[in-house]
């Protein structure tokens, strides 16, 4: 069978020769005797066994997986702990054992990732995902496991354990090593481990923030849903790290996931986006960003729906009030660049009013005239017949408010771009492109009757 496929079921259904492995020397007399006590038992066996004697067993399976290397035998073994720690969480705290400090506990697991099959790839993620975040921490909120002093042999620290990890998860976000688990399974343990401050310094490190942008689209499946919240929640727990935040302010994370929690009727979806938006909201411009994407009238739409979660509806009112106070704060000009910038523009009053115009008309110049490069922008590549027609209005008014307009546009070869619009279908794009043209050759005119 294809290792991908195996379930664990499947691989505890297996006999494992024990004795013989005690007969070569490669487990103890006593740990065959710990294994006879817990193998083939039933899970209540089972769980009196790991209360009793449970730093013993995690010994035992670390043990094994450190000496043995038959792939059978590791799978099995992995499937154990599988087993254990998924019935009860909260077992991974043996692993950090007093009894163990001196106990390489993390290598076989980190080791495991680069070598086994998927089966064994996946668990070994898994395993050690819920055995980082057990772990004790120390007065000062820094890990305190493995950094056994006394050991001859030098430990596997934290930091390794990390960094290995993190890079084998951003791994499988770029190539996964299985087609359809690969990246479910490395979104599923960052959702986990992302909760720890070390982990979200570590994954920026690795460029990992940009991985989960693409996975934020809207979902129908079931699994494609859990995807989705589990990547949402990775965004969210980054919205606490400014690092992460610089990121997500520079790409196309607030436009995906407001596109999410426009169409997903799943709760704790919109809990999570909305959570995130909260955290952001006061950072940067990220409050600019939000109006522009028509986020008051979504949260407007989202409050009159019927949610159970306090939480989520404590969020929006929260949300809905932060950004009533950004809009005051966001200057005309501030909210009309967000407009262009975003590539989609609508008649708002600003672009028909003339105090707009005179009041802003110099701040065109700013970053060698970024607005009005971005509107050129938008005439070359936008199907959108009214961002073509409102684009050749502003151009209009550029050239007719500001002093030396008509030169600025021309030097940028505005001309040949707006009379490609002359011809177009749409009535209002060729009334405005027209305008547009006018204004420029009236200029010239002007100019050449002056200088005769």
């Amino acid at each position: 069978m294809d290792q991908a496929e195996l379930s664990t079921e499947q691989v505890l259904k297996r006999d494992i020769p024990w004795e013989t492995y005690m007969t070569t020397k490669l487990i103890s007399a006593t740990g065959l005797q710990l294994l006879r006590r817990y193998d083939k038992k039933a899970e209540s066996a089972r769980a009196q066994l790991l209360d009793e004697d449970g730093p013993a067993y995690v010994h035992l399976f670390v043990t094994i997986l450190r000496d043995i290397f038959k792939e059978e035998t590791v799978e099995y073994v992995l499937a154990l702990i599988y087993e254990m720690l998924s019935a009860n969480p909260t077992r991974a705290r043996l692993f950090h054992d007093e009894s163990l400090a001196h106990e390489d506990t993390y290598e076989p697991f980190l080791r495991l990732l680069s070598k086994g099959n998927w089966f064994i790839q996946e668990k070994s993620c898994k395993i050690v995902a819920w055995i980082i975040s057990a772990r004790p921490k120390a007065g000062n909120g820094v890990i305190a496991n493995g950094e056994a002093s006394a050991s001859k042999k030098p430990i596997t620290t934290i930091d390794d354990v990390l960094n290995g990890l993190v890079e084998w998860l951003c791994a499988q976000l770029r190539q996964p090593s299985h087609p359809t688990r690969g990246a479910p399974v490395a979104i599923s343990c960052l959702s986990t481990l992302l909760k720890e401050p070390v982990v979200r310094s570590s994954f920026v490190k690795a460029d990992g923030v940009k991985l989960l942008v693409p996975l934020i689209s809207p979902a129908s499946t079931q699994q494609s849903i859990q995807l989705l919240y589990e990547t949402c929640l990775c965004i969210w727990l980054l919205s606490y790290y400014e690092p992460a935040i610089e990121y997500l302010a520079t790409s196309r994370t607030m436009q995906r996931l407001t596109e999410v929690v426009k169409s997903s009727t799943k709760e704790k979806v919109v809990r999570v986006v909305i959570l995130a938006f909260r955290n952001l909201l006061p950072k940067g411009t990220f409050g600019a960003q939000m109006v522009d994407l028509g986020l008051p009238h979504i949260i407007h739409s989202l409050k009159t729906q019927a949610w159970s979660d306090e939480d989520l509806l404590d969020a929006l009112n929260q949300l809905e009030e932060g950004l009533k106070d950004n809009i005051k704060k966001l200057s005309s000009f501030d909210k009309y660049k967000q407009e262009v910038l975003l590539g989609h523009l609508d008649w708002n009053p600003m672009h028909k009013e003339a105090n707009f115009w005179r009041e802003n008309v110099t701040s065109f110049e700013e970053n060698d005239f970024q607005i009005l490069r971005v509107l050129l922008t938008i005439l070359d590549t936008s199907s959108d017949p009214r961002s073509l027609a409102v684009a050749c209005y502003d151009l209009s008014q550029f050239i007719q408010y500001h002093a030396a307009g008509r030169v600025i546009v021309t030097d940028l070869k505005a001309k040949e771009r707006v009379m490609k619009l002359m011809n177009h279908e749409n009535a209002e794009v060729t009334k405005n492109a027209l305008l547009c043209i006018q204004r420029l050759l009236l200029g010239a005119k002007y100019a050449s009757f002056l200088q005769a």
